[in-house]
């Protein structure tokens, strides 16, 4: 089953991966590969079509067609057979693995996803320095191979995302912004809806459906991890930080914040000043 971006962004972002292989590869017209049907993939993948189409089936059952516009993610431990058709099939490929512990996060990245996206120069210079990076023995350059990777990652998903939800990507950008810019003022879902001339109901329907979560919700989100960098620093107190993100009620902040945290605004402030260096 393909899992939407949101699940497949937190599931990068947490998981431990170790980033393998790297290849630009060419497979002739009419042909079918089946080198991985008696042995079964080792490591997951990040798949781009570049030219051509080809159809990947996975243990047996389930196909997908890749071609540009097109990327595959996921792929381990899986029975694999690549059928090309009337031209030549090109494609990108990065293999990474998953490291223990393995949680659900590996698992989900285990699996085989399918993104549909735009064209973008930016997939193609990515993969080239990726393949570059690969070569090079340096450690420095490994790290860069690394970090390359997740940038690969991160504008597939943004392209898929923007791709799923069309006209609504604009709108969402723009309330993603304003939220970020003013979170410290009253924000309630009328507001943003009426920005875009929708009904909140609507709006917060289209919200959910980009991110995975409702607007509000997001607002508070972003508010309480605001709220923990600054008590982090150990250098403010409860009410002044609450003030600072919008809740002029520390007692209610408070609550909002154990809520999303897991423990409260005092803890969070006591904990970084034991392990602060003297």
């Amino acid at each position: 089953m393909s899992y939407t971006c949101e699940q497949l962004a937190e599931a990068f972002e947490s998981a431990n991966l170790s980033v393998h292989g790297v290849f630009r590869t060419r497979l002739e017209p009419d042909s079918l590969y089946a080198g991985h049907v008696e042995r079964p993939t080792t490591r997951g993948a990040v798949l781009i079509g570049l030219s051509g189409r080809a159809d990947f089936i996975f243990d047996g059952t389930e196909r997908h067609a890749v071609e540009p516009g097109v990327a595959l993610i996921g792929g381990l431990n899986k029975r694999l057979e690549i059928r090309t058709g009337g031209e030549a099939f090109e494609y990108g490929l990065v293999h990474y693995l998953p490291e223990p512990p393995l949680g659900e996060a590996a698992h989900l990245l285990a699996a085989v996803s399918v993104l549909r996206i735009s064209a973008d120069p930016e997939h193609r210079l990515l993969l080239e320095q990726l393949l570059v990076a690969a070569s090079l023995p340096d450690g420095m350059v490994r790290l860069e191979k690394k970090t390359l990777f997740y940038q690969l990652v991160n504008r597939l998903l943004i392209a898929a995302r923007a791709m799923r939800h069309g006209p609504a990507t604009a709108i969402i950008d723009e309330t993603l912004a304003l939220i970020h810019a003013h979170y410290a003022e009253p924000i309630t879902l009328a507001r943003l809806a009426e920005r875009h001339g929708l009904g909140p109901k609507y709006f917060s329907a289209q919200f959910r459906k980009y991110m995975g979560m409702g607007p509000i919700d997001y607002l508070i989100r972003y508010r309480m991890n605001r709220a923990q960098e600054l008590l982090a620093t150990g250098s403010y107190t409860v009410l002044a930080v609450a003030r600072s993100v919008g809740y002029p009620d520390a007692y209610y902040f408070s609550r909002l914040y154990k809520k999303y945290k897991g423990v409260s605004p005092r803890e969070t402030g006591l904990k970084h000043r034991r392990n602060r260096p003297s």
